[in-house]
């Protein structure tokens, strides 16, 4: 199967024409690729698998008109962000975060994460608290949560059973780019509610994207080293320095129907904020609430970011 080259009109597999404009700045060693528009205080959008920046195409232009500079950007490796040999642990992506939010010229900035990006969201509101002024993560509970469900919870454990199979060399970055990339277009409808996540061309965005050379390889890599690192030192160290508290107004958003990160894995992160907390289930939706009801992802997120006092 051919994909049609209307599903990426005018910007290529990675840069979609939008109301929105591209460009690259350069942090913690490599270059990564944004979308932006609006101006105001920061809002840093990062996406997860098997998706890249567009996954907020929802949200940008809405948080724009509500009066916030809105940044999307692809994390390393992906999208149109630099393909490094190295620097696919949390610790480091994290540092990638947090670098650009001071190459685009900002004190700081609410983290907006979902699934892998919300991940790694926690991990950079621990490590660089003075640079991170709110959170919000989708689809994926604290990374301490995480790694005791994977491993101590069989229904979880068989849930995010794609994170095991991403530990065999090479064949899972050849079953990504198999046939145009149909299991990217798999994944997505199988992890999504009953709402489509989005329509066929969409879809074969998605396809296009994870196409582009060594971007199926760069996505699975930060998946080896939270499997491969449990018992490493290097995953011993991160994970204890996990232990200390987010201390910015967090909110946390999840679907019921949520195949992937079961819900009961996702609650209970609050145990790790010393700060307002606030957990917002979506009946009805999956692994995508952002895409799956962008117009309720949203209000909630609007509501909650312009809200100077969010309470617990």
């Amino acid at each position: 199967m051919t994909l049609p080259e209307s599903s990426t009109a005018g910007g290529g597999p990675v840069r979609l024409d939008g109301p929105w404009a591209h460009r690259d700045v350069a942090a913690n060693g490599a270059r990564f690729h944004i979308a932006e528009m609006g101006d105001g205080p920061l809002v840093l959008l990062l996406h997860g698998f098997p998706q890249f920046w567009w996954t907020w195409r929802h949200q940008l232009p809405a948080l724009a008109e509500a009066g916030f500079r809105a940044v999307a950007m692809d994390l390393r490796g992906v999208g149109g962000s630099d393909r490094t040999p190295r620097g696919y642990d949390p610790a480091n992506l994290a540092l990638d975060i947090t670098g650009v939010v001071r190459s685009l010229g900002e004190p700081d900035a609410a983290l907006v994460g979902h699934d892998l990006g919300g991940y790694l969201a926690w991990t950079a509101a621990v490590m660089r608290p003075k640079l991170v002024r709110r959170l919000v993560v989708s689809s994926m509970p604290h990374p301490r949560r995480w790694r005791s469900a994977m491993l101590s919870d069989l229904s979880q454990s068989r849930a995010g059973s794609h994170v095991w199979g991403f530990q065999r060399p090479w064949l899972p970055e050849r079953r990504l780019v198999a046939d145009d990339a149909a299991l990217v277009g798999e994944l997505i409808r199988d992890w999504s509610g009953p709402r489509p996540v989005a329509d066929e061309e969409a879809v074969e965005v998605y396809r296009r994207a994870m196409l582009v050379p060594s971007t199926a390889h760069c996505s699975i890599e930060p998946y080896r080293w939270m499997v491969r690192s449990l018992a490493r030192p290097d995953g011993i160290q991160f994970n204890r320095r996990m232990k200390r508290p987010v201390r910015v107004p967090t909110l946390h958003l999840h679907g019921s129907l949520d195949p992937v990160m079961r819900t009961r894995s996702a609650a209970g992160s609050g145990e790790y904020v010393e700060a307002p907390y606030r957990w917002r289930l979506f009946d009805g939706l999956g692994h995508f609430p952002h895409e799956e009801d962008p117009a309720a992802f949203t209000a909630e997120l609007v509501n909650w970011l312009k809200d100077p006092e969010p309470d617990r």
